[in-house]
């Protein structure tokens, strides 16, 4: 029976393909795609290869991928599944920590490079319909930019429209989104032909969805991030249920309040839920 490929969006496997030191052209090629520079990215030094086996069974850890580039430039890409509703002061704030980490004690600010955060997300994030923003600071009433040091990208899966397979040209970001959304779709094989890098990543993908050991760490990865989206979801409910019944509660006291001039505190206390000792309490704030 053919076994069918395994997701690039868990983090396990787009590290794997994207963050592996075996096929540096990939990571290149989706850099140069995503960043779009003047003069194109070259080389790139991954710096966090490996993969412990801890990292794989915690939830909450971060199997990001970190590289240098030819131009002497510091990138962290991370990918989510699940929104958990603060990826921008998350971006910020592993921007800050990688632009920060850059100096020791004694060095001087100019020796501080480019960073560059790139997060990617299989859902609906930002409030516009561009699958792929990129923000620099820039002077608030004429767009001037004051730097490029700091650049942070959202790239938002979901946002991508349908791709014609019949179409001649696309978009190598587009087809590096798309391979990430469905790797065996018309379009991908179609760009297989064409962009050896896609060709590439597509090879280490069914490389790792055939191999046994690499398949296990795979379910083992997917477990601990379902249960994260579990836990997630969890706190979530919660919230919403504890919101409504703060709701339910403040709308019976203001009820109470709009009773005590008509109806003694027993009756109030039956038709609100109250104890009578809040509408005691209620009664003394309101005079």
């Amino acid at each position: 029976m053919e076994r069918r490929l395994l997701n690039p969006k868990i983090d396990f496997v787009f590290k794997k393909i994207f963050g592996s030191e075996k096929h540096p052209g990939v990571l290149i090629s989706f850099l140069n795609a995503v960043l779009k520079p003047k003069n194109n990215i070259t080389d790139v030094e991954i710096k966090n290869t490996d993969i412990d086996k801890s990292y794989i069974e915690d939830k909450f850890s971060r199997l990001d991928v970190k590289a240098v580039t030819s131009k002497n430039e510091i990138i962290n890409i991370e990918i989510q599944l699940k929104n958990e509703y603060n990826m921008i002061q998350r971006s910020l704030y592993y921007w800050s920590k990688l632009y920060e980490e850059q100096l020791e004690e004694g060095d001087r600010y100019d020796k501080l490079c480019r960073t560059v955060c790139i997060n990617i997300l299989d859902f609906k994030y930002l409030k516009n319909d561009r699958f792929h923003n990129g923000y620099r600071l820039k002077e608030i009433e004429t767009n001037e930019e004051l730097t490029d040091l700091e650049e942070i990208h959202f790239i938002e899966i979901p946002k991508l429209k349908k791709i014609n397979s019949e179409k001649d040209i696309v978009d190598v970001l587009e087809g590096w989104v798309e391979f990430l959304r469905d790797p065996e779709s018309e379009v991908v094989r179609k760009l297989e032909m064409t962009n050896k890098e896609i060709r590439e990543a597509k090879d280490e993908l069914y490389r790792l969805s055939m191999d046994e050991k690499e398949r296990a760490l795979y379910f083992i990865r997917e477990k601990s991030i379902r249960d994260e989206i579990s836990a997630l979801a969890n706190a979530e409910e919660k919230g919403m249920e504890k919101g409504i019944k703060k709701g339910e509660r403040n709308k019976a006291i203001e009820i109470a309040k709009s009773l005590l001039d008509v109806l003694d505190i027993e009756t109030i206390s039956i038709k609100t839920g109250l104890s009578i000792k809040e509408i005691e309490d209620i009664a003394v704030m309101k005079k």
